[in-house]
């Protein structure tokens, strides 16, 4: 385990996991927050690292409710929130968004602001039952950033996206399962467990043809049919000469669990 003052960071069996570590400010995020899951997200990424899945959740009652606003002055009127974004939030955002590995979030409590953005750009997003998600930047006179305009659309479609961002109202986490924004909803209690569970089986998956599937469900979003369909045969033909598809046919065959290595 790695030692940051705002984070917890942990690898295990092919399993990163990053935890927001700051209870006592629903783990706003700080500057050093900021600093320091980039750090670990650039460990992660390293080639011998041996990660091959990450899950982010927060430690205490909330997953993460946003901007910490005792940073940055914006109350003076004087803050530039643009640059901002672009020194601190967008270099963390794009290399999260880069990692050629599953990304899984455990929702528990609050996700508000940029720390929404960040639960829902997981691959999968778990939260538990008295998790909720809100588009908080209009109740202080802001427009949503980190990506939430970029990505919510994609999830839930403009016309929920518009209303979530202009209302400023709290969506509970079965409102966001129901309008396909997560992946499922499970007990307080057992949502540690579940997401843990669930990142395991992809940390021991087969790691090429996962990030293959994340790359394609990227492009889909622009490529024509038959760009897409092109795509997918080029992914494939690489996915074909992984250790892992030789190890998953060979079990198939023979009938038993495949050992993947990630190779």
């Amino acid at each position: 385990m790695s030692n940051y003052e705002n984070i917890l960071f942990d690898i295990s069996d092919g399993l990163a996991t990053i935890t927001l570590n700051r209870p006592d400010r629903l783990n706003a995020l700080s500057n050093g927050m900021k600093a320091d899951m980039l750090d670990a997200v650039r460990k992660i990424a390293l080639p011998d690292s041996g990660v091959r899945a990450l899950l982010i959740t927060g430690n205490g009652r909330g997953f993460c409710a946003g901007a910490d606003l005792a940073e940055g002055g914006l109350g003076a009127g004087t803050a530039d929130p643009g640059a901002n974004l672009m020194e601190t939030y967008h270099p963390l955002l794009l290399e999260l968004s880069e990692l050629n590995i599953p990304v899984v979030s455990a929702v528990n409590g609050v996700a508000a602001g940029a720390g929404m953005s960040i639960a829902i750009s997981a691959d999968i997003v778990l939260a538990s039952t008295s998790a909720y998600f809100l588009q908080a930047f209009v109740n202080i006179g802001l427009i949503p950033d980190a990506g939430s305009t970029y990505i919510l659309p994609r999830l839930i479609g403009n016309a929920k996206a518009k209303a979530m961002m202009m209302l400023g109202e709290k969506v509970p986490a079965e409102t966001a399962l129901e309008w396909g924004m997560i992946y499922d909803v499970v007990e307080d209690e057992k949502l540690t467990d579940t997401a843990s569970t669930l990142a395991r089986k992809l940390a021991s998956g087969p790691t090429q043809a996962l990030n293959g599937i994340k790359q394609l469900i990227k492009g889909s979003m622009n490529n024509s049919y038959a760009e897409q369909l092109q795509a997918e045969a080029m992914t494939q033909r690489g996915a074909g000469r992984t250790t892992d598809c030789v190890e998953g046919v060979t079990a198939f065959l023979q009938k038993r669990e495949a050992n993947f290595t990630g190779r």
